[in-house]
């Protein structure tokens, strides 16, 4: 039983020390990890393209509200 604890401690005394050590060399992992090449540093990312806009409702639309509004009163005068 205290040979699992201390299996436990040490697994995780180690993941802590390659932790540090990839944060103070910028997350990038000095020899790229076991079995990986090491990747070079990426450039900034291209900014991202804009959502096009929803179509807006005509009654949420002050656009149409206002030419409904300029119809109805050259039509009779009134706004009833």
């Amino acid at each position: 039983m205290v040979f699992l604890v201390m299996l436990v401690i040490a697994v995780a005394v180690v993941v802590l020390v390659m932790r540090a050590a990839s944060a103070q060399d910028g997350g990038r992992g000095g020899s790229g990890g076991i079995g990986r090449p090491e990747r070079p540093p990426r450039g900034p990312r291209p900014p991202r393209a804009q959502r096009p806009t929803r179509p807006v409702a005509p009654d949420d639309d002050p656009e149409f509200l206002r030419e409904l509004e300029r119809r109805a009163r050259r039509d009779d005068g009134s706004l009833n």
